[in-house]
């Protein structure tokens, strides 16, 4: 279609403004549609960043754009939206038009990842691919400093950010899930632009000089000069020994795939520096993930496992290297050069900061994601099949150069559980997961093994002869079944340890005795949450049989400060027998894990229980006194979070100020409070003066007149002060127990009894109180 009579280029911009807020969505998108088809790339140029702000957001917030991340299918928009922006739609129709010509446009550095930008504001460009030939320096100085992008590297810069940007969003507006627009256009984007299957489609533009230029190369660098060495870019080889861009088609192809690649990682990932987490410094500006933004890397993950995965077994082979084609050698190297280093420091952060509750869980999942690329095959197996048979033995490379993904987080995870209420079914059903995905067989094995290698004495390396070996970015593979050319583990597993965690790191073994120490200390608290779950069960189903119709009447429980002592309100019925499955089953791996037999389990939980007296359930939790009552320890605060001891939780104020409950008669307990109010405001002296006699009067008194609390066994309930408790508990007449319906039935009863045997009320009256008082005198102290 032949374009139509030229506009002024500002006239354009303000129409379709104007538009935007005028005019349906629908009938915005058909004219968008329309304008890219027929305006040429001169003038589409200027719209182009209002277009893709109005879309994404602003970089500020600001602007929050069509809400990706809270659109629905369900939503009359998200069909609209989504044949706009997928990667065949009018939206990428206009990001190759302008490909073609070449166009820049400009990033603030204020804007990039905060490791990123600290870098280039000192002065110091950073091992960014992203950021090769792209920097624009103005005269101004480095504080305005910004980045060159073309149109591709624009667009999807701005699709990555809008992830991460906070935003100003409406009452009621922030609800997202994983079938959000947005999680279904970055999986979608993925598949496309690094597909398993295939190869990436071309552009159907063809570009003025016959190619867009791929990113710049870079000076070759020897790999593996030193511990932690990263190799550079993946296209230098292509295009630097190219004679011109058009010689070889694919590699021109691939350049998106990088690019969106290195965009993704770099903005969902580069939020922590390495030299600050290796000097234990805390980042120059906090930067916090949110569970979608977790979600999304989790995504990126998995299809970058699956992307890796489907290398053909023709070419896994280091022999035919030479003849793969740039989206093979890709797959290679992805996981390994793009995300090891960066989601590494990101989980590190996470597990270090994030909350210690049940939100955890995804970044959990994308941690046990990332150590089993063995699940993202496209094999399809019976996970009962594949939990018996075990981890492939040609996976064991990537165990040992992935050796602190293992370990150390899994040392940080032990440090989490361990202050965590393992009650709790979400928190149980964590520790469940992580046991069993190191339960599957071989893989403490392949572990052990890589900690042997990086424990390997210096001086048997440096008389090591010939070393030098293929990095996955010079024809070694993390998938290959057999042995690399040139095999040295050893080099490569400590380049790998200290390249993350610096060259004087204190490396903890995973199978040492320290760690195990830490492993048997999880036995025991996870035997204690499991046996507080039974306890928990027990007593629901316990209150369970006594809820009956009778209960109304006060014939239920009569003990008004009874309080379930379970973790949380929901962890009751299927979800306590959750937690017990999950509690047992973990110590069952754990035991495979770390090679304990029964015999020691079974020591171990009696050394537990020799420490602990029958009524640990009753003990109160580890604390000192203070001048306004108990303190709790650190170690009490840890017995109250795993619910190994509590306080008994009970009301503390007057006890004839408790509130009405449903048994009793309200306006009986107010008008019984008001008769006791007056005989112990009137004779209080005297009931003081009769309870502290020592004689049988004083036993007498104590007994009918002291408050229950006064009468107990003196145990202690949760910390109250010693004045108050004093106050409290100073010998009163009470009334209330007659307020009760269960009280005032058994009254009825009783005069109704009399009547039979023709008993008159007041003859029923003057026996019913003989009577208690007889059973009162025979109870009291003093007999005992």
């Amino acid at each position: 279609m032949a374009a139509p009579a030229m506009q002024q280029p500002s006239y354009l911009l303000a129409n379709l403004k104007m538009d935007s807020t005028t005019k349906p969505f629908l009938q915005c998108c058909q004219e968008l549609v329309k304008v890219i088809d027929d305006y040429p790339a001169k003038e589409l140029h200027l719209i182009f960043p209002w277009l893709v702000e109005s879309v994404f957001g602003s970089l500020d917030g600001v602007i929050v754009g069509w809400n990706l991340g809270f659109l629905q299918a369900c939503s009359n928009r998200y069909n609209i939206v989504m044949d706009f922006l997928n990667p065949s739609g009018p939206m990428m129709k206009l990001v190759y038009k302008l490909q073609a010509e070449e166009y820049k446009y400009e990033i603030p550095v204020s804007f990039l990842p905060g490791p990123v930008k600290v870098s280039i504001q000192e002065g110091v460009l950073p091992d960014c691919p992203l950021l090769n030939n792209k920097l624009h320096f103005p005269l101004s100085g480095l504080q305005t400093l910004s980045l060159a992008l073309n149109p591709f590297e624009y667009y999807m810069f701005m699709f990555a950010s809008s992830l991460i940007t906070p935003k100003n969003y409406s009452l009621g507006q922030h609800v997202s899930s994983l079938d959000s627009a947005y999680f279904v256009l970055v999986d979608t984007y993925l598949k496309y632009f690094l597909p398993t299957e295939g190869s990436v489609p071309p552009s159907p533009f063809t570009y003025k000089r016959g190619s867009v230029s791929p990113p710049a190369p870079r000076a070759p660098s020897v790999p593996f000069a030193g511990y932690g060495i990263h190799s550079t870019s993946l296209l230098k080889r292509h295009i630097s020994h190219q004679p011109s861009v058009t010689a070889d088609p694919a590699a021109q192809e691939i350049w998106r795939s990088e690019a969106l690649l290195q965009v993704f990682v770099e903005m969902w990932l580069h939020h922590y520096s390495l030299e600050m987490y290796q000097k234990l410094q805390s980042p120059q500006e906090p930067f916090t993930p949110t569970e979608e933004h977790v979600l999304v890397v989790r995504l990126l993950v998995k299809h970058l496992h699956a992307f890796s995965c489907s290398l053909k077994p023709e070419q896994v082979s280091s022999s035919a290297h030479s003849h793969t084609s740039p989206l093979e050698e890709l797959k290679r190297v992805v996981v390994h050069r793009f995300v090891q280093q960066k989601l590494y420091v990101f989980l590190q952060h996470c597990f270090g900061h994030w909350p210690l509750d049940a939100s955890f869980r995804v970044v959990l999942e994308t941690w046990l994601s990332y150590i089993q690329p063995w699940r993202y095959t496209g094999e399809k197996t019976n996970p009962q099949t594949d939990q018996n048979k075990g981890v492939p033995e040609k996976w064991r490379f990537f165990v040992q150069e992935n050796l602190l993904m293992y370990t150390k987080l899994f040392q940080g995870f032990l440090n989490r559980v361990v202050r965590t209420d393992l009650v709790n079914v979400k928190n149980a059903l964590m520790v469940f997961r992580v046991a069993k995905v190191f339960a599957q067989p071989n893989l403490s094995e392949m572990i052990q093994k890589g900690e042997q290698l990086f424990l390997e004495p210096e001086h048997v390396l440096h008389h090591r002869q010939h070393r030098c070996f293929l990095s996955p970015g010079h024809g070694g593979s993390f998938l290959s079944a057999r042995q690399p050319v040139v095999t040295d583990r050893v080099f490569r597993v400590k380049s790998h340890v200290y390249g993350l965690e610096g060259q004087d790191c204190q490396y903890k073994q995973m199978f040492g005795t320290e760690l195990r120490g830490t492993v048997l200390k999880l036995i025991q608290i996870i035997d204690q949450a499991r046996q507080t779950a039974k306890k928990i069960s027990d007593q629901s189903a316990e209150v369970a049989a006594n809820n009956s119709f009778m209960s109304w009447f006060g014939m239920g429980s009569p003990d008004l400060n009874y309080t379930f002592n379970g973790g949380e309100v929901d962890d009751t019925g299927a979800c306590v027998k959750k937690t017990h499955e999950f509690l047992e089953r973990s110590l069952d791996y754990l035991c495979q894990i770390f090679r304990l037999n029964a015999g020691q389990l079974s020591q171990l939980m009696a050394t537990l229980g020799s420490g602990q007296d029958d009524g640990n359930s009753k003990q109160l939790p580890d604390c000192v006194q203070g001048e306004n009552g108990l303190i709790l320890t650190d170690l009490g605060r840890m017995q109250v979070i795993n619910g190994l001891r509590r306080f008994e939780i009970a009301y503390q104020g007057d006890p004839e100020l408790q509130p009405i409950r449903s048994y009793e008669n309200a306006i009986l307990v107010r008008l019984f409070f008001k008769i006791s109010s007056l005989v112990n405001e009137r004779f209080g002296g005297h009931m003081d003066a009769l309870c502290s006699r020592p004689d049988f009067l004083g036993q007498l008194g104590r007994h009918y007149l002291a408050s229950p609390e006064a009468a107990a066994d003196g145990r202690r309930r949760s910390p109250e002060t010693r004045l108050t408790a004093e106050g409290y508990r100073r010998p009163r007449l009470s009334l209330r127990m007659l307020a009760s319906y269960r009280t005032l039935l058994m009254l009825l009863l009783l005069y109704l009894f009399g009547a039979l045997f023709s008993f008159g009320l007041m003859s029923s009256t003057l026996l019913i109180l003989t009577v208690g008082f007889l059973y009162g005198l025979l109870s009291c102290p003093v007999w005992r």
